[in-house]
Formats: C-alpha cells, structure tokens, sequence
C-alpha cells in the first residue's frame, strides 16, 4: 500500500548545497568554439550552409544528425547501403571517438532510447559506466573526510568507471542491426589510419586544457607534439585507435572487456599519476541493462526518455508536466512571464532530482510517483504567482518505501555528445554519449582512446547531516546522469528525435526545445539554435550575446539571480512528419544529412 513519504523539516533535511553548485558553475562548460575551417565533401557542405542559413535540411527516406560531419557521412553511407538506425550508430560513433575525442568514445558509456517501427514499442538501453568493484565510500574524500579538489579527482585513473560504449554498440547491433559487424567500423579505421584534419574546436579544446593534458605521457604525446598543442588543420593520425576497431570488427566486443586491451585500460588506470580501482574483473563483468522507459504526457505528445540512473527523462518530464497548465503557446518566448514559469518549473524538477534521484539497482527510487498526474498538478500550483519563487524544496511523490535521502552535491561537467537517427524503415535512435569532462580522465590507453572521469558524477560525500545520500558512490553502481536521449511520440508514432550535451544544463537545453517545437511552433533548426535561458538551482543562467540576455534586468527584477554565461549546447534533432527536417546546433561543427 502506498503512502506519502513521512518528510521532516526542511531545515533539517534540505541540506545546502550552494558550494558544490557555486563550484560546478565555477568550471567552464565545454568551451564554444569558432567554426571549423575543415574541408568536407559538398553533402556535408551544403548541410553546414544551411545550418548557417537557419534552416532544416529535409529528407523523405533516412537521416541522422551528429557532432562532426565525418562521424555523419560514416552513419549515412550505411543507411544509404540499408542499414538500420542502429548500424548507423555503430558507424557514428566509431568515428566520434577518434575526431572528437574529449566528448565521447570507446571509453566512455551512453544512454540509448529506440523506436522499433515493426513492433510501435520504445526501449531503453543504460550502456553508463560503473563503479568498480573494490571501490570505497571515501574514494573522492581526504584523510579528513572532506570532498577532493574537484580536479584532484577528475585527473588521473581515481574517477576511472568500467566502460560501457562498446558494449552498447555491439547490443544495439543484435537486437536491430542488419548490417555486417565489422563493415561499420570502415570509416572509422581508414581516418584513424590514415589521418583526419584537426577542426577548429578539437584544436582551442586542446589548448584551453594542455596543462591537463600535459599530465599523461600517452594523452601528451597525441595531442600535445613536441610540447604544443596540435593545431587546427594539422593531420592526426591514430593507428592504435585503428588497430582497436579491427579488433572489435573482427571479436566484437569481447576484444574490449577480455584480452590485450582490458589489460592495458586496467595498466593505464592503475599506473596514472593519481590511480584507481578498475580491474580485468570490472570490465569482465561489464553489461548492458534495458531499462523500463520514462514517459510523460505533454500537448497529447508523450515525451519518452531514459529513466535511472539517468535523471534526465524523469526531470524533463517534470519540466513539462508542471508547464502543461500554463499557456505557453499564447506567452510565447518573447515574454519573460514565459521564462519565470520554466525557470521556476525546472528548479522545483531540479530540487526532486538532487533528493530523490540515482542507480535505482542500489536505492529506492520514486520513479512513478514523481511524474504522477495528481503530484505534477500540486507541484504546479506553486507558480501560481507573478514572482520567482523565494525558496524551492523537494515534493514529497507517491512511494512505498519510508526512506530519507539528504541533497545530491554532486559536479557534472558538460562534455558529451548526441546523435540522433531515423532509418528508411521509421526505426529512431536518440542516444547521448559521453566520457564526462573534456578530455575524461586524461588518460588515453596504448590503444588509441581516451578514458572517463564518470565516476565524479557520483556525490563525493556520502551523508549530509546524517542522512545519506542517493548518488553516493558504492561498488558496481552507475553515477547519476543528466543525459536525456528523448524520443517524442504523438498517436503511438515519433515526431521528434533529440538530445543534447551539456552536462546537468542538458535537461533545460532538451525541454526547452521541445517546448519551441510544441508550443511555438519553431522547425527543428529554429529550436536547437535559439537562445538559451536555464535555470537549475536557482541561478538564471542567460545565454551571453543573444537575445537571452535581454531579459537580464526583467528576470532580475522578477526575483531571481541572474548570470549571463556560454551556454554552450550540442543538439540535435530530427522531426517526423510527412518528411523528414534535421537539424544540427549552430553552436558546434555538427551536421544532418538525409536523403
């Protein structure tokens, strides 16, 4: 029998958390970049000048839209040849790891949602990586048990996780993929093996964080010759990372979690500067998990997504469901009425998420209860006002377990990357992948790929005020995510495919533009490029040099803090009607493509 969570006072239980938030908003976002001076082919090209035209590119079979125009030609080449949304993922992102490494790759983990077309049914793949086996509550703590310097623990292989990225490409491919294994990775091993041009943006990445780089001897001696960082233009070359990928084409990929690799990614970790825990056994026992998706009802649209230990389905749908009341259709983005409702509703999402959410394998977790109907509908009342809310607390959702949870403080940095697919038979892919911070760990193994620093997405304390903490860090768990690869439905049929990188801003960078979709009216490429304004914690952060910003004062006035920042965003998406419109954000060097 359900019941409502027994929840005592907020003075006692709502611990601050305003250091750890003043701390994560300290660290720069994924920097923005100028564009790349790259030359592709003229698909590729005329798909970067309508993305600078503002327009979507439109296609009536097949289409996939990702971070780098090599990565998209190597996706539409195998749609082109019939191959499923999942081949094409396959191919994608084997080509990512290697032309845009700080982002994602073979190291790293992903969130995979996956619309079959045969069967109307969505499901959710969680390719996160995991805490390793022998790993301790005080891991991220110093002999005073107090929290590490944030980049303490990020540099090294102490924030190293278990790798789930190939073993989510080898599971998308058995349960959907038509094509051969090892044809996908072709691409991939011909610009590793014989060099891609350095763009702009991997170019000022790399300076903007040749200290760290610098740390690593392996990770040095790619990106940073002869003491320098590469520069734009100049060939990069990856043999090893090519050597890997016939390794997976031809063992799938056993050759990454057994064998010759593990141990060199184990070797790696072990032997960094600041080491870690991660062993054979971890990678050895690596699975894929599906996951029951998260769905919520908004403009008779159902709004699907991950769900834990991604929080990203579950907070977007908050967004949403508390903004179904208020008419943002008649507001519209020009109006500051418009962006205190969504400011306020993500921050009432925000405080759920800090409280309630993390690896539901290990904690209890509210799941239904906080995108109930009638929970959604009380939580909305409080932005019945003409003011931003003063304080904004944790609601208490339906739950069957009588359990507290003190306030996450846990730092998530924006480096990740999202590819969004609709094949020729109407199968849609949307998965967000990532290594966490720029560059991870800052480890690249003797194998050519870069490892993750996930395991600081995890919460560095374990308690607050005696009450522990959900994301806390335990053996085998999967840290808390932001990632929300979303798949809109309307009539049993998606509509719009989409995600974003942006660490935990990716959640109002992915409600915001299906609200401009939805409410507005605005095709794909106008929502993906128009201004930021998120609000997570309470600070309005307003995208710098747009229109955002001129709402500073109003905002301001209305009772809210108020930043003007980068906001640097990574969408993309693709819309379903009777063509396909695919779209790339202006703000990185992606593309869509489709024919």
């Amino acid at each position: 029998m359900q019941s409502k969570i027994s929840v005592i006072s907020a003075a006692l239980l709502f611990a601050t958390t305003a250091v750890a938030q003043e701390t994560a908003d300290a660290v720069a976002p994924e920097a923005a970049t100028s564009n790349q001076a790259v030359a592709y082919s003229q698909a590729a090209q005329d798909a970067l000048d309508k993305k600078a035209a503002g327009q979507p590119v439109t296609a009536d079979n097949w289409m996939v839209a990702a971070a780098n125009p090599l990565a998209v030609e190597a996706g539409a080449r195998v749609l082109r040849e019939g191959g499923s949304a999942a081949d094409a993922m396959v191919a994608v992102q084997a080509v990512l790891g290697l032309v845009e490494p700080q982002s994602s790759g073979l190291g790293g983990g992903a969130f995979l949602v996956w619309y079959d077309a045969e069967s109307g049914e969505i499901t959710t793949l969680d390719g996160r990586e995991t805490a390793p086996l022998t790993a301790t509550p005080q891991m991220f703590q110093d002999e005073n048990g107090e929290p590490m310097g944030f980049f303490d623990a990020v540099v090294g292989g102490l924030s190293v996780g278990t790798p789930g990225t190939p073993a989510l490409m080898e599971e998308a491919h058995r349960r959907w993929g038509r094509s051969n294994w090892g044809s996908l990775f072709d691409e991939a091993i011909t610009h590793a093996d014989d060099g891609f041009a350095t763009s702009a943006r991997l170019a000022e990445l790399v300076a903007n964080d040749a200290e760290r780089l610098a740390t690593s001897p392996q990770t040095a001696a790619y990106f940073l010759p002869d003491g320098e960082p590469i520069a734009e233009g100049t060939t990069l070359i990856n043999k090893p990372y090519a050597a890997t990928l016939r390794a997976l084409a031809t063992d799938g990929a056993d050759a990454f979690y057994k064998g010759r690799i593990a141990e060199n990614t184990v070797a790696t970790v072990r032997n960094a500067t600041t080491p870690g825990a991660l062993s054979t056994v971890d990678l050895a026992l690596y699975r894929v998990v599906e996951r029951d998706p998260v769905c919520v009802e908004y403009r008779e649209h159902d709004v699907c997504g991950m769900g834990p230990p991604s929080s990203g389905a579950l907070t977007v749908g908050q967004i949403l469901g508390l903004l179904r009341g208020s008419d943002l259709a008649t507001l519209g983005p020009d109006n500051a009425e418009t962006w205190r409702l969504i400011g306020d509703a993500s921050r009432l999402a925000f405080a759920d998420r800090g409280r309630y959410m993390a690896d539901s394998d290990y904690v209890p977790m509210p799941t239904e209860g906080l995108v109930a109907d009638d929970y959604l509908s009380e939580r909305a009342t409080m932005l019945e006002t003409d003011a931003a809310l003063e304080t904004v607390e944790p609601g208490s959702p339906e739950w069957d377990h009588a359990m507290l949870w003190a306030d996450d403080q846990a730092i998530e940095l924006p480096s990740t990357s999202h590819i969004s697919i609709v094949d020729s038979d109407g199968n849609a892919l949307s998965m967000t992948t990532t290594i966490e911070n720029g560059f991870g760990s800052r480890l690249m193994t003797p194998d050519g790929f870069l490892l993750n620093n996930e395991l600081t997405d995890f919460s560095f304390r374990t308690h607050s005020d005696g009450y522990p903490i959900a994301n806390r860090i335990e053996p085998g768990k999967r840290p808390r995510s932001s990632m929300s690869p979303t798949i809109v439905m309307q009539d049993g049929k998606p509509v719009l495919v989409i995600g974003s990188p942006g660490g935990s801003r990716i959640i109002g960078y992915v409600a915001q533009a299906i609200i401009a979709h939805l409410d507005w009216g605005m095709d794909v490429q106008q929502a993906v490029a128009m201004p930021h304004l998120v609000n997570r914690f309470g600070k309005y952060d307003l995208e710098a040099e747009t229109t955002a910003a001129d709402f500073e004062t109003t905002l301001t006035e209305m009772g809210f803090e108020v930043g003007v920042r980068d906001l640097n965003s990574g969408l993309h998406a693709i819309a379903i009607g009777e063509t396909l419109e695919g779209a790339a954000d202006p703000r990185r060097e992606g593309i869509a493509l489709g024919e």
